[in-house]
């Protein structure tokens, strides 16, 4: 964007596991720019390093190495038939990557240049899982600090809230929210904008590649290609990727309708609203074709206890996060 004013405007930013997303308002309605949160590893060499600058392909030298970031590593991966190296595992900060945080802040200014002074920046935080004892407090800090001493004016959102703010303005902000990411399945209830249930499972896109890719022989990586170029879900085709893929997006589906009946049955006391209310489905696992059908007919077997008025796609999946935490921010001046 080349005003000033637009360098300025407020950033809603998702640092998920599989991509880093930001959003910006726009003249026509938002401004959404991504980059796959990853990173691998090749030898160095000056014609391997002039190549890349060549065809404008994130990168740093450390060394013996280069290190590509962004969308371009997961094709590098894919030819070198190696896994790529991600910042944030499991919908938080990777602790087996200690350059975390400095590879998050390249991929961010990679995508929106050096940050302004005071620039308001909304960024969303997984909820805390249904079971388990994962700590996001350090998560959060950790992004804060770093978006602080890039100068940004700071806040953040739950992600399943972010995805409501982004897609149930119809709904005056009551309705689900569901987040289908790398690293977790964030899932959100929310009444006029207040949630009143909020969870994560970790059983999510990273789980479907993983589970296929032990399943079939294959790497993650590239199963995770196969899973974006070309995977139909309910799709008759008798790959063993592809049948793999099914099985594991099944399962993954299973644990979602499990926690979802549990969290909302220990809500049944609270307060009825007395209208059906709508659902909302976003992320980069949410985007296989046939999906949403799986989804609605795997919903239609438990009892959430508050009745549906309609179970629908995210106007853009991808960036449904980022854009509610845009709304956020903006909300906020």
């Amino acid at each position: 964007m080349s005003s000033e004013k637009n360098k300025k405007s407020p950033i809603g930013l998702d640092v998920g596991t599989s991509r880093v997303v930001t959003a910006r308002s726009a003249d026509q309605g938002f401004a959404c720019e991504s980059m796959l949160n990853a990173f691998v590893h090749i030898p160095y060499s000056r014609l391997t390093a002039g190549a890349l600058e060549k065809e404008n392909i994130p990168h740093v030298v450390e060394g013996s190495n280069i290190v590509v970031y962004g969308t371009e590593s997961e094709l590098l991966a894919d030819l070198l038939h190696t896994e790529v190296r991600r910042p944030i595992m499991s919908g938080v900060l990777n602790p087996a990557e200690p350059d975390n945080v400095k590879l998050i802040r390249q991929i961010i200014t990679t995508l929106l240049g050096e940050m302004q002074k005071g620039q308001k920046v909304c960024f969303a935080v997984p909820a805390a899982p249904l079971a388990g004892e994962q700590n996001l407090s350090y998560h959060e800090s950790a992004l804060r600090q770093m978006l602080t001493e890039m100068g940004c004016e700071v806040t953040c959102i739950n992600e399943g809230l972010a995805v409501i703010y982004s897609e149930l303005a119809d709904s005056n902000y009551t309705g689900v929210g569901i987040s289908l990411g790398g690293g977790l399945c964030n899932v959100c209830f929310a009444y006029l904008s207040v949630p009143t249930i909020s969870f994560s499972i970790g059983k999510a896109g990273d789980f479907v590649d993983s589970s296929a890719a032990a399943a079939s022989g294959e790497l993650a990586n590239r199963v995770r290609i196969l899973k974006e170029e070309s995977f139909l879900l309910n799709g008759r085709n008798g790959d063993r990727i592809h049948a793999a893929l099914a099985a594991s997006y099944q399962e993954m589906v299973n644990a979602l309708m499990t926690a979802m009946q549990e969290a909302f049955a220990a809500n049944r006391r609270g307060p009825k609203i007395g209208r059906p209310v709508p659902l909302v489905l976003s992320g980069s696992s949410a985007l296989p074709k046939g999906f949403r059908e799986n989804f609605e007919k795997s919903l239609r077997e438990i009892d959430l206890g508050v009745p549906l008025s309609e179970i629908r796609m995210a106007a853009d999946p991808l960036t449904s996060t980022a854009r509610g935490a845009l709304m956020s921010a903006l909300s906020e001046m």
